[in-house]
């Protein structure tokens, strides 16, 4: 099949020469920016199209879009006439299937790759879990292949609903994006004692080590767990002068002390 992509940021910079690798036929790049456009199409060998929409084949087979979720329902509304038989397909976490119907559009589906993206680092796609979603079996097949082709191990492979994808992306903003912000906060932290950030990498390595063999909570340490109140008495204290990081401190520790009763 002939595959268009729509949008070339992170996810299509590392899905999609993935993809090609795996022997997927990408015949066009098409990104609101031609100088993303173009950088992705270099890199795939195949050409680009940017701006308008209305300059995007007709010809495909397929169109993998991968945009902001913001304007992902105007995207595929404007995607619509003149592909009415292709499948249409995105790779959103929150965004549920039936946007598609919603823009008058029948063949559709969600290939959702759960991983976080940069455009420098290379992902591993044999350690991505893949959720997908269509409207007809034999899509629903073909993007099961598709993941299977990047991901030969069936326990990363996941059929999926809208509802089941909407909390795992949740889930995720929890576990990824919020932990991020709190090595970021932690990084402000060290500057303000001289110290870099690479002090702290053993310590998170073990962290999330110590998550390949046990649930989350049981490895949970640090002193709400110990409900030591001297020392988060004192370490809220220390961030006097930056309310904003006393109230995630206060709020994270009661979170943490909630979590530990509930055992109980």
């Amino acid at each position: 099949m002939k595959v268009a992509i729509i949008g070339a940021g992170r996810v299509a910079w590392n899905l999609v020469p993935a993809l090609q690798e795996s022997g997927v036929e990408v015949v066009e790049v098409w990104s609101k920016s031609r100088s993303s456009a173009e950088a992705l199409a270099k890199r795939l060998g195949c050409r680009f199209m940017w701006g308008s929409l209305d300059v995007v084949t007709c010809e495909a087979d397929v169109y993998l879009i991968a945009v902001k979720d913001a304007v992902l329902p105007e995207v595929v509304r404007q995607l619509h006439a003149g592909r009415e038989q292709a499948l249409m397909v995105h790779t959103a976490g929150s965004m549920p299937l039936t946007l598609f119907a919603d823009a008058g559009h029948e063949r559709c589906g969600v290939f959702y790759p759960m991983q976080t993206f940069s455009k420098e680092r290379a992902v591993d796609f044999s350690r991505v879990h893949f959720f997908i979603e269509a409207a007809q079996r034999k899509d629903e097949e073909y993007l099961m292949d598709l993941a299977r082709a990047l991901n030969d191990n069936e326990a990363f492979v996941h059929r999926s609903t809208s509802a089941m994808r909407r909390q795992l992306h949740l889930a995720a903003v929890f576990a990824c994006n919020f932990t991020n912000h709190c090595y970021t906060l932690a990084d402000g932290l060290l500057a303000d004692a001289d110290l870099d950030f690479q002090v702290l990498l053993p310590l998170v390595e073990e962290t999330v080590a110590k998550l390949h063999q046990m649930p989350p909570a049981q490895a949970q340490t640090g002193p709400a767990v110990r409900r030591d109140e001297n020392v988060m008495g004192l370490q809220r204290a220390m961030l006097a002068n930056r309310p904003d990081l006393q109230r995630i401190y206060t709020l994270l520790s009661s979170s943490i002390m909630n979590v530990e009763r509930s055992k109980t």
